[in-house]
């Protein structure tokens, strides 16, 4: 599987949530068939799947971001997390496609039901972890839900380098982090996408300016590679950074804003570029242990669809600026 074509054929032969977005994104298909493909994501395969678990009082397994009676059950003490709760299910299903409209009636059902596991505090509030905050940010815009007080409290916790850090809640760090800051735009992007209330846009240029300073992947004061997680790409990638993660945020911003990709993206354009296997494609890398639902993707280190799309819808962008 070497040509351009074996590999659109490759990716076509996929679960509608991903087969979609490959005729829209890189085949350029008319409208009526990529947006025929992605109505099929809530009746079949893994979209229909993962919609199939809900539970009457609208969450998934019981918890906003852990199943109920984790903390405690001998899962808790396995290594890892389950991804199969509330938050982590919507997160999937929302960038596979679904339409809210599907879901009519979620974000009332969380408001009444749903509590975090952090000092039980209501869904659409948010609570203190900024990864988390951002994935709240970006469905219950999706959803309709209220979440106005929850998009205030970024640029009121937006660190003095631009960033956001996870730690910084609990005194831990003043500075900016790689994995959060990109979450975090990533939440506020999506917050103005569905709402089109573009108040957080000032915030959201800082936390983007943090990682373009850094050039996607470096240390600002040394200049070194922040670590390896940049180039180890993984799908789904749920709260970790790399440099294809952040161009695929990029991407999505310059579309959204009718602008050319920053010239600082290059160093992280060539780090996916030299990611590419002699096949063609990208290959899984270490996935993040914990029960799921299913397997999205490919076991670690074979060829997977979805990094190879996403890889080659960031360089098509980029190279067609170009």
């Amino acid at each position: 599987m070497t040509s351009a074509r074996e590999i659109l054929d490759w990716l076509l032969d996929s679960d509608p949530s991903l087969r979609w977005q490959v005729e829209r994104d890189l085949l350029g298909t008319p409208p009526e068939q990529w947006e025929a493909t992605r109505a099929r994501v809530t009746t079949e395969g893994n979209g229909a799947t993962l919609l199939a678990q809900q539970g009457s009082d609208g969450q998934w397994e019981g918890g906003a971001y852990f199943p109920a009676g984790f903390f405690g059950s001998p899962e808790s003490e396995m290594p890892g997390q389950p991804w199969t709760a509330t938050t982590w299910t919507l997160k999937d299903v929302r960038e596979w496609g679904v339409e809210a409209s599907v879901l009519a009636g979620t974000a009332q059902k969380l408001d009444r039901n749903s509590r975090w596991e952090y000092d039980d505090l209501p869904y659409w509030g948010g609570e203190v972890d900024v990864c988390i905050n951002a994935f709240t940010l970006g469905t219950g815009a999706w959803l309709g839900a209220d979440v106005s007080a929850l998009a205030a409290w970024f640029p009121e916790h937006q660190l003095a380098d631009g960033g956001w850090n996870c730690e910084a809640e609990e005194g831990d760090s003043v500075r900016g982090s790689f994995h959060s800051t990109l979450n975090a735009v990533r939440g506020m992007l999506a917050h103005e996408q569905f709402t089109g209330d573009t108040s957080l846009r000032a915030s959201r240029k800082r936390g983007e300016e943090y990682l373009l300073e850094r050039r996607l992947a470096f240390r600002l004061s040394t200049g070194e590679l922040v670590g390896a997680f940049v180039t180890d790409f993984v799908y789904p990638n749920r709260h970790r950074y790399s440099a294809l993660a952040a161009l695929d945020h990029f991407r999505e911003a310059s579309l959204h804003e009718g602008s050319a990709p920053d010239p600082r993206l290059a160093d992280a354009i060539e780090m996916v570029r030299a990611a590419r296997h002699p096949d063609g494609t990208w290959h899984q890398g270490r996935t993040l242990e914990g029960r799921r639902w299913f397997d999205i993707d490919a076991p670690e280190g074979q060829p997977s669809r979805w990094l190879t799309f996403l890889a080659l819808r960031v360089l098509q962008w980029w190279d067609a600026a170009r």
